[in-house]
């Protein structure tokens, strides 16, 4: 299913994670799009791939809340979401992060948006 406004990608990417649906998570992403994983980039459909698959084996759920999503005319837009993960690990234990998260999607020729920068760890100051 693909996002026909900037927060359905959030929507979409949600549903994907909870799934474990590796590669629809891929699927929201341009070919060339930056992943920012534990501070360092994963540019590119096969590096992000590999960036979820790590994650999506931990069997996680994700909740996820747009807190904002800006559009220019030009089919641009910046996304802010504040989500919670809730992963089993280790087994019986449970553990919770969460965080803010800053996307930048674009307007695809098909009407479709895909992220281009996501940044799932908004420094909270600078």
């Amino acid at each position: 299913m693909p996002a026909l406004t900037p927060s359905e990608v959030h929507t979409v990417f949600v549903d994907a994670f909870n799934r474990g649906d590796v590669d629809a998570l891929v699927a929201l992403y341009e070919p060339d799009a930056v992943l920012i994983e534990r501070g360092r980039p994963a540019i590119g459909r096969d590096a992000i791939r590999q960036a979820y698959r790590n994650l999506i084996d931990r069997r996680g759920h994700m909740v996820l809340e747009t807190r904002s999503a800006v559009a220019s005319s030009d089919g641009l837009a910046v996304l802010h979401g504040a989500w919670t993960l809730e992963l089993p690990d280790p087994p019986g234990a449970g553990r919770t992060v969460t965080g803010l998260s800053t996307e930048v999607v674009r307007r695809q020729p098909d009407g479709a948006w895909l992220f281009v920068i996501d940044e799932p760890y908004t420094p909270l100051a600078i």
